[in-house]
C-alpha cells in the first residue's frame, strides 16, 4: 500500500539525493511551502511530486518521479490523485505540467485525463509539452 504525504524538513535529505533537478535552497523553500508530496511503500521512500504555480494561479506539476525499481505499480497514479484532490480541495480546478515530447510520460498523462495545450521548445531542440486537466470533469 502506498502512502502519499506531504514532505517535510526531516525529508530533506532524502528527495534532495534524488531529485538534482533544483537547487538545496528551492528544494527548502518547496518542502516549507507544502509543495513537496512524498509516496513511501512500508515506510521506505518510492518517489515524489513537486510542484508550483504557473501564472501564480493554476498548479504546475514541475516533477513527478518513482525510483525504477517501483515503476509501473501505479504508484505514479496514486501519486497524481492525490495531488489532485489537494489541488480541488483548495479551490484551484485546473491543473498543469509538462513532459518532452519523446518521453513516454506523455501517455501517462494522457491516461489520467491531461491534454495538450501546446509545444515549444524552452532552451534545447527537444520539444516540451505542456499538457493540461480540469479537475470538475
Amino acid at each position: 500500500m502506498v502512502n502519499v504525504r506531504i514532505a517535510n524538513e526531516r525529508d530533506f535529505e532524502t528527495i534532495a539525493k534524488h531529485d538534482k533537478h533544483i537547487s538545496e535552497t528551492t528544494l527548502k523553500k518547496k518542502i516549507a511551502n507544502n509543495q513537496i508530496l512524498i509516496a513511501e511503500m512500508n515506510g521506505e521512500f518510492v518517489g515524489w511530486l513537486r510542484w508550483g504555480l504557473f501564472w501564480d494561479e493554476i498548479p504546475f506539476m514541475n516533477m513527478l518521479y518513482v525510483l525504477e525499481k517501483y515503476q509501473n505499480k501505479r504508484i505514479g497514479t496514486t501519486i497524481v490523485r492525490k495531488w489532485e484532490q489537494m489541488m480541488l480541495a483548495e479551490g484551484f480546478d485546473k491543473v498543469m505540467t509538462s513532459t518532452l515530447e519523446q518521453e513516454s510520460a506523455k501517455y501517462f498523462y494522457c491516461k489520467l485525463g491531461y491534454r495538450n495545450l501546446g509545444k515549444f521548445t524552452p532552451f534545447a531542440d527537444e520539444y516540451e509539452i505542456v499538457m493540461g486537466k480540469n479537475l470538475l470533469n
